[in-house]
């Protein structure tokens, strides 16, 4: 495969919220800018980190339509479109495509808990539905479901199939991957601690949480290994270690959130049934925050 999706550090965007709940836009665009601006290589709209489990149906599609305007072409952005049901993946994923977004995000059926020929027909019919690439999602510990081995093999046989985001945490299943799909499939860590050793493997980089508050710190990361310097990213993914696991301290998105309100941008809270950190919780991260110096930064 020559042409990739992206290269690097792409940022599993957070969606911020007003007071009151809703979409805040004015936010999601200055977040946007400051991730052109700061080395993100691709924005991830409506992800896990995204909240799209609890936006409405119309909130989903205005605001990937949105990122996509406000990025304009600049770097690439990819629409979050899964669902446990196809047809609405199918839905979401025809009106991601009609805003110009440059690929999909599909995660697997949640509480289904469909086979693996289920994984098969269901990303074979939203994939023949758009005529833009397809990044698989597989994050069994949200989803109760692992996409397999063979079953990457069998998927990358349709051309809009094109990448995994792999979120298992499971080193040795990355490998498999990559050894019966080779370069008919890329891959993505889903994990930012483990985006070294599966850029060792010859992923192409992450889409990770980190990057929320670090774009250029992770970007770094992701390019050292792209210049084939492991060394030197597997220092710097040692040096920022502590910060990228207090941001899954409690369940994501509630840290990360947190750390952008903490950083000046206007974040607001998770949707419910997601709630605010414990105190003892947010105090943590305050103080993780500033060891890495990142408060005397904040966003004015």
């Amino acid at each position: 495969m020559s042409n990739h999706i992206f290269t690097g550090s792409g940022v599993a965007l957070i969606t911020p919220m007003k007071s009151d709940g809703s979409v805040n836009y004015d936010v999601l665009g200055d977040l946007v800018e400051f991730h052109v601006q700061n080395g993100t290589d691709a924005i991830i709209v409506c992800g896990t980190t995204g909240e799209a489990a609890t936006l409405s149906e119309k909130e989903h599609c205005e605001t990937i339509s949105f990122v996509a305007e406000k990025t304009n072409g600049r770097i690439p952005v990819i629409a979050g479109t899964g669902s446990n049901d196809t047809s609405t993946a199918v839905m979401l994923s025809k009106s991601a495509a009609s805003t110009g977004v440059d690929a999909l995000l599909c995660v697997t059926p949640y509480y289904n808990k469909t086979s693996q020929q289920g994984l098969v027909r269901h990303f074979n019919v939203v994939a023949d539905s758009v005529d833009i690439p397809i990044i698989l999602y597989n994050v069994p510990s949200r989803t109760g479901c692992n996409i397999k081995p063979k079953t990457y093999q069998e998927l990358c046989k349709h051309p809009n199939i094109v990448a995994a985001k792999e979120a298992s945490g499971d080193i040795s299943q990355v490998a498999l991957i990559r050894s019966l799909c080779g370069d008919n499939l890329d891959i993505y860590s889903g994990n930012d601690d483990q985006t070294v050793p599966f850029m060792s493997l010859g992923a192409l980089g992450v889409i990770s949480v980190f990057a929320n508050i670090c774009p250029k710190e992770m970007h770094d990361i992701c390019q050292l290994c792209l210049d084939n310097d492991f060394a030197e990213a597997q220092k710097l993914n040692f040096h920022y270690l502590e910060l990228m696991h207090i941001l899954f301290s409690d369940v994501n998105p509630i840290p990360v959130k947190t750390a952008m309100n903490l950083f000046g941008y206007e974040a607001g809270e998770c949707r419910l049934p997601l709630v605010p950190m414990s105190v003892q919780g947010y105090h943590d991260l305050k103080d993780c925050m500033e060891k890495y110096d990142l408060l005397s930064k904040k966003v004015k």
